[in-house]
């Protein structure tokens, strides 16, 4: 105990440890949890049953939802944050995000997100919740104009952020990269989350998850990719290469039985990985140190008591994470 201060805090019975990053998460989400259509299916099957209770989503709930799952994160410790909203019927925008986010005090990375492709067009998501690929293009541009601020203080910036190779078009992928490199922000979506992503992949453009982000510049020190937890060696390697982030979410991808993401494998090899809460339709919370400690936990369990360390997950939470919001 000093003998003088200015202020003196008793934290007996409190956690102190650097604020957690959270590099992934769906907060719309916070307002269908355990959903009983939903409870007992893999990514796919979980999507197409709540599909249908998005689309009914409004701008008050996206506001209420953001303020939600933001007061969960900062109470388990998490003082920045990336939100990734990809669906936007009856008028939601945003902005109805950012608000919340500007409400409640907390950094933040907005992703915008967009699905172009629906099921007429070979796409998972139905048709009504789509949007058209010029007016997702515009509205990108508008926010960040709008709204980025770059500075090294920055409490909010903007991340271009297609939902996933099966919901949008090859197009509206290399369109956005270019915006995303036009005006040097970030780049976000998911990647090889399950074995039927990879499957979609192969079945659609030939290629591999990891090379089809390649080919469309989707690789590089300003992207990070949710989940990865199929990616192969080969894509390790490039990622790896290219400085490619990935966005590790245990709780999520136990929820869902999409499998054990190699994050020993990818930390070996240079990989940037960072921690990511995801959706509470697949996480049931948001709880941040207990993200951490799953993903200890996860990588013990798929490859031995050596592969995570309590250090190193904390690391992946703080520093590692931390490197994606501050490029």
């Amino acid at each position: 105990m000093p003998k003088t201060a200015d202020e003196v805090l008793d934290m007996r019975r409190h956690l102190v440890i650097p604020g957690l990053v959270n590099t992934h998460h769906h907060m719309y989400q916070s307002l269908t949890r355990a959903v009983p259509a939903a409870q007992n299916a893999e990514l796919f099957g979980w999507l197409t049953s709540l599909y249908k209770i998005w689309a009914h989503l409004t701008p008050e709930m996206i506001n209420v939802s953001t303020t939600t799952a933001m007061a969960e994160l900062l109470l388990s410790g998490c003082t920045t944050s990336s939100d990734h909203l990809y669906i936007y019927p009856n008028g939601r925008q945003l902005d109805d995000s950012i608000a919340a986010a500007r409400e409640i005090g907390m950094r933040f990375h907005a992703a915008r997100g967009s699905m172009s492709v629906g099921q007429k067009d070979g796409g998972l998501p139905p048709d009504s919740v789509v949007e058209k690929e010029d007016a997702i293009l515009r509205d990108s541009q508008r926010l960040i104009e709008t709204y980025h601020d770059q500075g090294h203080y920055s409490m909010l910036r903007v991340v271009v952020a297609p939902c996933s190779p099966f919901s949008v078009s090859r197009e509206l992928m290399r369109d956005s990269a270019l915006l995303a490199q036009e005006y040097g922000v970030s780049m976000h979506t998911h990647l090889v989350e399950n074995i039927n992503d990879v499957a979609y992949s192969w079945e659609k453009f030939r290629m591999t998850p990891a090379e089809y982000a390649e080919d469309l510049g989707w690789v590089g020190h300003d992207v990070w990719h949710a989940h990865c937890v199929q990616l192969d060696a080969a894509g390790i390697a490039l990622f790896a290469r290219t400085g490619t982030g990935v966005a590790h979410c245990p709780c999520s991808n136990m929820r869902l039985a999409s499998g054990i993401a190699p994050i020993r494998a990818m930390r070996d090899a240079g990989v940037p990985v960072g921690l990511g809460i995801d959706g509470s339709a697949s996480n049931d919370g948001a709880q941040m140190v207990g993200e951490v400690r799953q993903a200890l936990l996860l990588q013990r369990v798929g490859f031995g008591p050596d592969a995570m360390m309590a250090r190193e997950a904390l690391e992946i939470a703080t520093i590692g994470s931390a490197r994606f919001e501050s490029r």
